[in-house]
This record gives C-alpha cells, sequence and structure tokens, in this order.
C-alpha cells in the first residue's frame, strides 16, 4: 500500500534515500525493486525492521532488482547519519505517533541534502478525527497516534525550515470507511461485515481492478485517509564540515542486490 507518489521524489540512479519509520518494508521495499537508489529504511521497532527484511529477501540477487536496502533499528530523534547523506526523505505515517515530531523534522533536515526532496505523510484530519470520536481505544493503544494534525500545521512546521513545498495529494480513500467500522466495532473484531470489508481492501491492493482503482482516485480528494506533502530543501553554502549524530542503531541487516 504505497502512499508517496514516486514521480514527485524526481529520483536519479545512484541516489540515497531514507525511509524514516520503514515499518514493514512498504515503501523501502517499493523502492528496491522499483528503482536503482540506494535505500536505508530505519525504524524504532526491531520486529517491524525483522519483518521488512524477511519481506526483501526473495528480490535479493535477483537481476531484475535495481535498487539496494540497509534496514536497521535506531531513533528519529537522534539519526545515526552525517548531515547531507540523502537526497531524498520519505517519513509516512510516522509523525503522529512522535510526541517531539520538530525534533524529528529537524534531524531529517539536517540528514537531508540542499536541493533534496522530503515527502512526509500523516492521517487526514478528517477521518482520522472520525476515528478519534468512535473509538478511545484506537488511538490510546501502546505507540498509537497522540495527535491528530491539521494539513496547515504539518507544512508550517516543515516551512519553518526553509523548505519550499511543491505538491500534496490524499491517498487512501476506501480504507477511511474499513477504520470508522473498525473502530465502531473495536468490541467486536470477529464481525462478519468487518471482515468482509478487509477481504475487499485485500483484493483491491493485489488485484487493483479499474472499477476500484477509479472510485479511489474520485474519493480521495474528499476521504483519502492520507495526506503527503512533498518539500524540497534550499541550496546553502557547502563550506560547513560534516557532523555525524549519535550511534543509535541496535541492529542492521544488509540486504543488497
Amino acid at each position: 500500500m504505497i502512499t508517496v507518489e514516486l514521480r514527485n521524489l524526481n529520483l536519479q540512479a545512484g541516489q540515497r534515500v531514507l525511509d524514516l519509520g520503514c515499518g514493514e518494508g512498504r515503501h523501502a521495499i517499493h523502492l528496491l525493486v522499483s528503482e536503482a537508489v540506494d535505500v536505508v529504511g530505519i525504524d524504532l521497532s526491531i520486529d517491524d525492521v525483522r519483518t521488512a527484511s524477511e519481506r526483501a529477501k526473495p528480490f535479493v540477487g535477483e537481476p531484475q532488482t535495481p535498487g539496494r536496502l540497509l534496514l536497521g533499528v535506531g531513533n528519529g530523534l537522534q539519526l545515526p547519519f552525517a548531515d547531507n547523506s540523502f537526497d531524498v526523505v520519505i517519513c509516512s505515517e510516522v509523525l503522529e505517533h512522535i510526541l517531539d515530531y520538530r525534533g524529528v523534522l529537524a534531524e531529517i533536515d539536517r540528514v537531508l541534502k540542499p536541493a533534496g526532496i522530503f515527502a512526509a505523510s500523516v492521517p487526514t484530519f478528517f477521518p482520522e478525527w472520525v476515528c478519534w470520536q468512535f473509538s478511545d481505544e484506537y488511538h490510546q493503544v501502546e505507540g498509537g497516534h497522540i495527535r491528530i494534525f491539521r494539513e496547515r500545521e504539518l507544512r508550517n512546521s516543515i516551512e519553518s525550515l526553509g523548505h519550499q513545498y511543491f505538491a500534496r495529494h490524499k491517498a487512501h480513500a476506501l480504507h477511511a470507511p474499513f477504520w470508522w467500522l473498525k473502530c465502531l466495532l473495536w468490541s467486536k473484531p470477529e464481525s462478519r461485515l468487518l471482515a468482509a470489508y478487509h477481504r475487499l481492501l485485500v483484493w483491491d491492493l493485489m488485484q487493483k481492478p479499474l472499477l476500484t482503482r477509479a472510485l479511489e482516485k474520485l474519493l480521495n480528494p474528499i476521504l483519502g485517509k492520507s495526506i503527503v506533502l512533498y518539500f524540497v530543501k534550499p541550496q546553502s553554502p557547502p563550506d560547513e564540515p560534516r557532523k555525524y549524530g549519535q550511534e543509535t542503531a541496535a541492529v542492521a541487516m544488509e540486504v543488497q542486490s
């Protein structure tokens, strides 16, 4: 389930891409198999990183796999990378989980090269607000969402670092009603209706039928569950020495083609 549109990243062969908060690897692995770039996926959860590594293994060594992938565990507030290390940074569905999200944005700014592209996605305000109204458990679970972003709030926070906004879109409209239903039926996870909707989403993701793809494209501007914003970091003088962040990786697993 890819949230970030790669066409907005202006990827070039040989570039370095950071997927910060990579989770189980959906964006990192997609880049591995579709682009000739070096991808680094970092997440705070060792279990998610292990799952991402397992999911990436089938593509390792395949001649049609153009990219390379390095996965590791680390803290977004103290990234173990030099200043100006990455051409592109993706931070998808992460910032809503973090108390000091501005600190994470500052780290992203530090490791992103001048003229580099930053893509950030968070849950869209209205679909997320509905979920919070229907269920406290939805956002009070360990590691859950601690805030609901307004688009302007997030955009202002990133623009305050000097980054220039250039594009936006919403995604996953078909998933918004599913999560509303899941929140309404939180105490009834065995619900047949919920299971049927889940099967529909899996079918849609796997088969990509024209009907549901067209329907989601039509509904995204209204019901899109995620909002994605794109920025470019301004050029800056290259005379400052590179600095290294505090090493925080608890484990690293390299996956190379």
